[in-house]
């Protein structure tokens, strides 16, 4: 999978910008606050309709505007595919071949990214709903049923809640509708829990051999699905759905007196174990970035397996981040294999060796140049 170009119109700090891109390795130089990693944040827009920085659609719009456009063209084996995306206080409007997509589940998935930046060490150390979340969109972009089924629960979620809210407050006592809302939290959330332990086996036969190649055989990772519904490998789906309900209505005194659902897909977690001990407890600093590094290039890899095509990788300014053993080991696994979009204020003597043939991007200001001829 490929970006072709890029367009935005109105975007953060651009007001006008056309670009075209390597197939290979694609490096933004600059100070801070220009505007490099807005161009990234575009991209993971463009991909995923929504932005890992902000939570406000509002937020991408230029100052003073009332609307933005990113388009770009996504090449897949042979054929290209133009994407838009356009937004306004009337929401946004999501586009595929120039046809306009009813749901945003059928526009997701058309290009395929994977993030990489400092603040994603907080997927390792930081709270379960950080990894919550990068189960959720990175799984999402490679399986539509489970986007799907993630969207249903939190809509079931959401009026369950509710309910059990007018329940603490005695506006109702009737606890039928909260039956029949239990029925479909369980029939949905059982989707999920299955889906999310198969993806997170996937993802860690993937990431091991990695792992083990930076930690040089010193050290075994693996990853644990937590949750108050077991969830083993080899488990069926009916047996989730069993347990599910079993700690839903257990739970349920409890439930009615806080007025929220407190057992489900949405309160589990991720556990990192680097030789039988929590990575985010445990570890070392050291031990953490390469936990977080093993986990983004099996996403590759990953992606590749469940898609069919390699992903977009997005590294914004996160070379600084990692010493030089960790930048050698991130830049070999994508040499040749993925087109890779690069920030940083300058690039390490590591890069400088290790990157072949890049073109190179100087952005200022919210104004991009392109270097005719790269010398890094």
């Amino acid at each position: 999978m490929e970006l072709k170009s890029l367009k935005l119109t109105n975007y953060r700090n651009y007001a006008d910008l056309a670009l075209d891109f390597s197939e290979g390795i694609n490096v933004f130089l600059g100070e801070n606050a220009q505007g490099k990693t807005n161009l990234l944040e575009s991209i993971y827009v463009l991909a995923l309709a929504r932005s890992h920085r902000t939570s406000s659609d509002k937020d991408l719009i230029r100052w003073q505007e009332k609307e933005a456009t990113i388009s770009g063209r996504v090449k897949k084996n042979i054929s290209e595919t133009p994407l838009s995306l356009h937004f306004s206080n009337k929401g946004k409007r999501a586009r595929v071949n120039h046809l306009e997509q009813s749901k945003l589940s059928q526009y997701i998935g058309q290009l395929n990214v994977i993030l990489f930046a400092p603040e994603d060490l907080e997927l390792v150390k930081g709270a379960p709903s950080v990894r919550r979340r990068f189960i959720d969109m990175e799984f999402g972009q490679m399986n539509p049923l489970y986007l799907y089924n993630t969207t249903q629960y939190r809509r079931i979620l959401k009026d369950r809640n509710a309910y059990l809210k007018r329940l603490q407050l005695k506006q109702t006592t009737d606890t039928m509708f909260l039956d029949v809302l239990t029925s479909q939290l369980v029939d949905v959330g059982a989707q999920v829990l299955l889906a999310r332990q198969g993806f997170l086996e996937k993802l860690q036969k993937a990431a091991q051999p990695i792992h083990a190649t930076i930690s040089n055989q010193q050290e075994t990772l693996t990853l644990k699905y937590q949750s108050a519904v077991e969830v083993n490998q080899g488990i069926d789906l009916e047996t989730i759905k069993s347990a599910f309900e079993s700690a839903l209505m257990r739970q349920r005194p409890r439930e009615i007196m806080q007025g929220s659902t407190l057992v489900g897909p949405h309160r589990d977690d991720i556990q990192f174990i680097v030789n039988e001990n929590d990575v985010a407890v445990f570890g070392s600093q050291g031990q953490q970035r390469t936990t977080a590094l093993a986990i983004k290039l099996a996403e590759i890899d990953l992606m590749q397996q469940e898609t069919g095509e390699y992903p977009v990788l997005l590294l914004d300014d996160v070379l600084s981040e990692l010493d030089a053993n960790r930048q050698t080991h991130l830049l070999l696994a994508i040499q040749d294999k993925v087109q890779t979009f690069i920030t940083a204020p300058s690039l390490s003597d590591v890069a400088r060796q290790l990157i072949h043939e890049p073109k190179v991007f100087h952005v200022q200001q919210g104004r991009i140049d392109v270097e005719e001829e790269a010398q890094l």
